[in-house]
Parts: structure tokens; sequence; C-alpha cells
């Protein structure tokens, strides 16, 4: 098995962490892939199912060098768990949804990295964004401006049909898995 991880990246309302649910969805069963649960300082909710931390337990993380990834966004703390990295060095296919702004350092840090970006038309990403209505998402104009490039070796456009979308996500995984 070949093994490392996957990094979904891209706009806030893209779709990523559906797209996420409907391949670990389709996946389910087949061992090489680990759809890990992120580490967030925030409560779970019908958008993100993440496992909560506090920000002292976060912090804690940080300094010990807990996590297999850590970040800061949105005056959030966020993390992907340490043991990902002996399932991606056994051979498994780790897939998280993770901030643009780590990928260089993942790609320095972690085994075999290989990154997806997910995107929607800025008229999708702004509808999504306003339909979470979630307070901490901030200034809408502001998040949606933030769209830096990143290179990946996938793109997937999530306008209309996440089923569709998540078949291209699945297809890429697979692919990686082989």
């Amino acid at each position: 098995m070949a093994g490392g991880f996957v990094l979904v990246v891209g706009p806030s309302g893209a779709g990523k962490d559906t797209l996420l649910r409907l391949a670990r969805k389709r996946l389910t069963g087949d061992p090489r892939f680990v759809f890990p649960r992120r580490l967030v300082t925030r409560a779970p909710s019908a958008h993100e199912d993440n496992r909560e931390l506090d920000e002292a337990t976060f912090a804690g993380g940080v300094a010990s060098g807990a996590f297999a990834l850590h970040w800061r966004a949105h005056g959030l703390g966020y993390a992907i768990p340490f043991e990902t990295l002996a399932q991606a060095e056994s051979g498994h296919v780790v897939v998280c949804n993770v901030s643009r702004r780590i990928v260089a350092q993942a790609r320095l840090t972690l085994p075999s990295v290989g990154v997806v970006t997910v995107t929607a038309s800025p008229e999708v990403l702004a509808q999504r964004l306003a339909a979470r209505g979630r307070p901490e998402d901030g200034d809408l104009r502001s998040r949606l401006a933030r769209q830096a490039p990143i290179e990946a070796e996938c793109t997937i456009w999530n306008d209309a049909d996440p089923e569709s979308a998540a078949d291209r996500l699945v297809a890429y995984l697979r692919a990686r898995g082989a």
C-alpha cells in the first residue's frame, strides 16, 4: 500500500466536509482509507463532525507535539490527531480537511502528501456561508476574498451536485490507494 496523507483544502463554503462525508460513506469497509475527525476548539455542528477541544488542551497539545498537524484560523484552533501519522506510515491513506496555509508545512513534515482543492463559484460560496449563519464565520466578504491558489493534484468544482463531486474525490482517493 502506498499510504500517506490527502489534504482536502478550499475556501469556506466549498463543501469540503460534505464531500468528505460522502467519500467516507462510499469507502466504508475499505481498510486503505482513514478519515479522522478533526480536533477543533468549537463544538461539533450539523456542518462539521469534529472532536471538540478546549483552548488549554489545544495549547498543551501544540506545546507537547501531540498533533500530526495543527493551525489556527478564524479565531479557532484546529488539529489532526497524532495517531494519523502512524496510520499513514503503515500504508493507509489519511484523508483530512485542513487549512490551505499549512499545506507547505505538511509537505515538509508528513509522508506522501497529496492535495485536493475543492471550490465553487463566488456566488455559491457566498450563499453557502450565509446559509450556515455561524457568528464565528465573521465578515463573509473578507472570507471570500481570501482565495490564494494552491498547487493541487486534483481540483474539484462543487457548484451543484455534491454526488458527482464526491465521485471525483473517491476516484482520486482510489487511485492514491492503489
